[in-house]
């Protein structure tokens, strides 16, 4: 906060704009950032703009932050939640004298801009805002930002990370999902992971329960547990087939190494190869808990990513976004969903080639208590495991993953309606059974398996609400029971079907 009492000083116009500060004739042979940079910084800050939106609708978060600002300062305003993420990473900037350089001093002069000027600074002025950056003027804008722009705390003592202390303190519904955010822009930004001071335990504690990370699996869980959780998936026969063998071989490999037999190297990298929605996650997170029942890992934790969690839009930010990764993994399986990505070279720069390489050499870092699953459709996942001799070597276990048949489909819409206390009658199931047999028979490698039948049992609940609705008495029987009419027409869900998946191409 400034001496003034403005929370965001006011300039006349956007610096960044160019308009009259390209009186510059300095020249460097080598650009802080690029055009692709400020475009993905584009994409960064507008994350950051919607979480700040959504922390401003919640007015109990910004009653409770604002009570921790000195009130000869704040004069009763209200400072929205862009304005603490403002003075928080100003305040990560000064502590953390490694990002004290020109790309960081623009981030912020950036994220500045577009909070006060609503201006995004043009990408195809790079080479002038890499001249920008050098000048005098720049430097004293920088200065002037960072003086302004720190809230003052009533107790200069406490956490100067206010955004993210208040976030863990009324254990916001969605704090998780504000911090992953958070942290994506200032990995981005910084370079820098999360420091605890700064983040507490608050994304840890989080990512344990999402990821199933615990530092130790409960006391209760067994291998016959998992096995039995296992077995009861819908289908996969052939998949079940290949865990029950390798926990043969683990078995006996074990029981050599007891004997002080020698082993042959066994490897847990495996590719799971196959359409979506057909269990690929769920099994993935089990084979992790059995490698812990077996010894061959430590906790038995999964942490799932993929390209998105692994890949950087500059260079340097993706080994350290593998290695954030790799570390939320260890002594687990570390699953990348959709890992031929990596290799597609989507972005025109070759930071996946970067990934793959880092990923690579934590894996041989880590060989004794580290399984990376990666997994996706079969064609792609095969040409990017072929693309890197390193990967060929290290993935020689390969899981099959099919289409649930009609039957199968069906067992999974049973199984949500049992979780959700509902009920088919008979007519329904008739119009069901028709309507998995065309959705199988008209499917390709793209179709959704267990997704769509999710996205049509909660089609059917919809219909079931607006058929109900209008009735005078309701018991329990009609309030659970889907009919006919609840189930939508099987070539209407076709038709949805491809919908779905012609606008996840696009």
């Amino acid at each position: 906060m400034s001496k003034k009492n403005n929370p965001i000083s006011i300039l006349e116009e956007s610096f960044l704009s160019l308009k009259k500060y390209l009186e510059t004739n300095i020249n460097h042979n080598e650009a802080v950032f690029t055009a692709s940079f400020i475009n993905d910084l584009q994409k960064e800050t507008l994350n950051i703009l919607d979480i700040c939106k959504l922390l401003n609708q919640d007015s109990d978060f910004i009653q409770k932050i604002n009570s921790h600002i000195s009130s000869e300062v704040s004069k009763g305003l209200l400072l929205k939640a862009e304005h603490f993420f403002l003075s928080d990473i100003i305040q990560l900037y000064e502590k953390e004298t490694q990002i004290k350089n020109e790309k960081a001093q623009f981030v912020l002069a950036y994220y500045y801009d577009v909070l006060r000027n609503k201006h995004f600074a043009d990408q195809n002025s790079v080479n002038e805002l890499n001249e920008l950056i050098f000048t005098e003027e720049f430097k004293n804008h920088f200065l002037k930002i960072k003086e302004e722009n720190k809230v003052v705390l009533i107790n200069q003592q406490e956490n100067k990370y206010l955004l993210t202390e208040i976030l863990f303190q009324i254990k916001h519904s969605k704090g998780e999902d504000i911090l992953n955010k958070y942290q994506n822009f200032i990995l981005f930004a910084f370079d820098k992971m999360f420091d605890k001071g700064m983040f507490i335990n608050y994304l840890g504690l989080n990512k344990e329960k999402e990821n199933k990370n615990p530092s130790e699996l409960q006391e209760e869980d067994s291998l016959e547990k998992v096995l039995e959780e296992l077995n009861l998936l819908v289908g996969l026969t052939e998949v079940k087939k290949d865990v029950a063998e390798l926990i043969n071989l683990l078995e006996i490999q074990k029981k050599r190494s007891q004997q002080g037999l020698k082993n042959i190297e066994i490897t847990l990298h495996t590719v799971f190869l196959g359409p979506p929605g057909t269990g690929k996650t769920s099994v993935a997170r089990l084979l992790s808990r059995i490698f812990k029942h077996l010894g061959f890992l430590s906790k038995g934790q999964m942490f799932e990513t993929d390209r998105e969690g692994l890949v950087a839009g500059y260079v340097g930010q993706t080994a350290t976004k593998v290695n954030a990764a790799v570390e939320s993994s260890l002594g687990g399986v570390l699953f990348v969903d959709e890992a031929y990505g990596l290799t597609q070279n989507l972005s025109g720069n070759d930071y996946g080639a970067e990934a793959v390489n880092t990923l690579l050499k934590r894996m041989e870092d880590h060989r004794n208590d580290l399984a990376v699953v990666v997994a996706g459709y079969t064609e792609p996942m095969q040409v990017f495991i072929e693309s890197n001799p390193g990967l060929k070597s290290r993935f020689n276990r390969f899981f099959h993953f099919k289409h649930f048949t009609p039957a199968e489909l069906f067992q999974i819409f049973e199984s949500y309606c049992k979780k959700s206390d509902f009920i088919v009658s008979e007519e329904a199931k008739e119009k069901l059974t028709d309507t998995f047999e065309l959705l199988y028979a008209e499917k390709n490698e793209s179709f959704g398996n267990a997704r769509t039948v999710r996205n049509l049992f909660e089609k059917c609940v919809q219909n079931q609400a607006n058929r109900i609705v209008k009735l005078k008495k309701l018991n329990e029987k009609v309030l659970k029971t889907f009919s006919e009419e609840d189930i939508p027409e099987p070539k209407e869900t076709l038709k949805s079907v491809n919908f779905e998946t012609y606008n996840e191409k696009a």
